[in-house]
């Protein structure tokens, strides 16, 4: 009789476990919604180092500009790539989102270096 608890209590955990336990769809949505989330991130963080620039003069200006739109494909970069990865089902398309993403953020840079 003192073990029923006890069972009963294991049965509870195990069912709250198993149905915490994510699911390959759960984890593709979660994903979407992440990348969707960190695109309006980007975003808002764009618009604000733009009005931090517009404070400055001249080519100080300009660079301030340039970065935070580097940073800012970065970040969009990012979040397209996140998004893709959680459509990708083969590891072959999962190297070729990472190889399209790694491309996309060294184009950013190599844009606010000119």
């Amino acid at each position: 009789m003192k073990s029923f608890p006890l069972m009963i209590a294991a049965v509870a955990f195990s069912t709250i476990a198993a149905a915490q336990t994510p699911t390959a769809t759960t984890n593709a949505g979660a994903a979407k919604a992440d990348a969707k989330a960190m695109k309006k991130q980007s975003e808002a963080e764009y618009k604000e180092a733009k009005k931090s620039c517009s404070a400055m003069k001249g080519d100080e200006r300009e660079t301030c500009l340039k970065d935070a739109k580097a940073t800012h494909e970065k970040a969009e970069a990012d979040a397209r790539g996140k998004h893709e990865m959680a459509e990708a089902k083969t590891d072959k398309e999962k190297a070729e989102v990472s190889r399209k993403v790694e491309k996309e953020k060294a184009e950013a840079t190599k844009k606010s270096a000119n």
